[in-house]
């Protein structure tokens, strides 16, 4: 299914992600939060994050993560479905999501409304 934004999602191949770019990703708190989030609900749609997160900034947030490679999007229907390229990540950098998860388990996550996602 094609995009509803005028471009499309681009996500990189694992053999391209940047450690530095994903660790980058990962230092801001509402970035780790949602990698918290889709690691304990994969396949969440934006909308699982409102109102926790302002529209605009959860975009701009979800843009850095899918850049990274942290994260990959779909479009279903009307819904944009967020997942954590867990495995991919596991390939190319071996437990690092391990890693992050465990020390990130006391880190608040922002699913407002689970229910309607």
């Amino acid at each position: 299914m094609a995009s509803r934004t005028s471009s499309p999602l681009t996500h990189p191949d694992a053999e391209d992600f940047d450690l530095f770019k994903i660790m980058s990703a990962l230092t801001d708190p509402t970035r780790l939060a949602i990698v918290m989030t889709l690691a304990s609900l994969p396949g969440l749609a934006c909308k699982g994050f409102y109102p926790a997160v302002a529209k605009s900034a959860l975009t701009r947030h979800l843009r850095i993560l899918r850049e990274a490679g942290l994260i990959r999007q779909q479009d279903a229907g009307t819904l944009r479905v967020n997942t954590l390229r867990k495995d991919d990540l596991d390939e190319r950098f071996p437990h690092l999501m391990d890693l992050v998860i465990k020390e990130g388990a006391g880190h608040p996550i922002l699913v407002a409304d689970t229910e309607s996602a």
